[in-house]
């Protein structure tokens, strides 16, 4: 059995609240799990105490028995120093694309062709 410790919503519309529990990878988001580890409110400021509320020791047992953190858990295991997180960063996203940089080089002509025709 695949366990993931991933996220289950509870609250009430535009209102979340967030349980930690470890499931089945195959269950529903809000649907059956195996046990409640820890607690999210985002609507808490950032640095408030219980915004992120996580049992340490159970959560421990359950990553050494396998269970696999998704992506948002493992930000909050790591800021609790519990599992390492490499940092992901894709420096190719913030290039612009091909036709961007035809545009822009189109414009660049302009302006000089503009600079040099008020200069005659």
């Amino acid at each position: 059995m695949a366990l993931k410790i991933r996220l289950a919503r509870g609250g009430s519309k535009k209102r979340p609240y967030y349980q930690v529990v470890v499931a089945d990878a195959r269950s529903p988001r809000d649907g059956r799990f195996l046990e409640k580890v820890g607690s999210w409110n985002p609507m808490l400021a950032k640095d408030d105490a219980k915004r992120v509320e996580l049992n340490n020791e159970r959560i421990q047992h359950w990553l050494d028995n396998g269970a696999q953190p998704t992506d948002r858990v493992l930000r909050f295991l790591a800021e609790a120093g519990l599992a390492k997180r490499d940092a992901r960063n894709n420096p190719e996203k913030a290039k612009p694309g091909k036709k961007a940089l035809e545009r822009a080089a189109e414009a660049k002509q302009k302006a000089e062709d503009a600079a040099a025709a008020a200069a005659e």
